[in-house]
């Protein structure tokens, strides 16, 4: 079971971004995004500080950010990688099933990747993690490679925002179309 002390800090960096980026979309009226708690069961204590030093997650979480976009239910994941490969282990089944349900409900779901080495960030469609996804099911390669992925769906940092989502989410409405 993972623990916050191995696992806590892992993304935070991204998370901050994409806060902001949150904080920007709702001050422009732009979309309403929050972030989804994990639940976690506290082990240690600092009595001094109060702060937690060790906990454990209760129970798996489904997606990291929920909400919408001009009237769009919207769910997504965040994820680094600091390769120019992305395992799939870092994605769970259960993930992709809430993902898949959620779409089914009309809501839009993906990923949003950083790839650190490179300072990239990328917004990866469910249908195009899912095509990865069966491919690794069927006996594939258990990751995608960055040249795999479709250089439309790279982000660019735009007027302060810093991961400017709904760029990609409007590309993945195009293609829905």
């Amino acid at each position: 079971m993972a623990t916050w002390n191995s696992r806590g800090l892992r993304g935070s960096t991204l998370e901050e971004f994409i806060n902001r980026t949150n904080e920007k979309y709702l001050e422009n009226g732009l979309a309403l995004i929050q972030k989804v708690p994990t639940p976690i069961t506290p082990i240690n204590i600092d009595k001094q500080t109060r702060h937690i030093t060790l906990a454990y997650f209760d129970q798996r979480s489904t997606v990291d950010y929920i909400g919408a976009v001009q009237g769009i239910p919207v769910c997504f994941d965040a994820k680094e990688c600091n390769t120019d490969t992305f395992p799939l282990q870092n994605i769970h089944e259960h993930q992709v099933k809430f993902m898949e349900d959620f779409e089914k409900q009309g809501g839009i779901a993906f990923f949003l990747v950083s790839f650190t080495a490179r300072d990239e960030f990328y917004y990866l469609r469910l249908a195009e993690l899912l095509k990865f996804w069966n491919r690794a099911k069927e006996g594939g390669r258990k990751s995608f490679r960055r040249e795999e992925l479709d250089p439309s769906f790279f982000l660019s940092v735009e007027r302060g925002v810093l991961v400017p989502y709904l760029t990609g989410l409007q590309r993945d409405l195009d293609m829905r179309d």
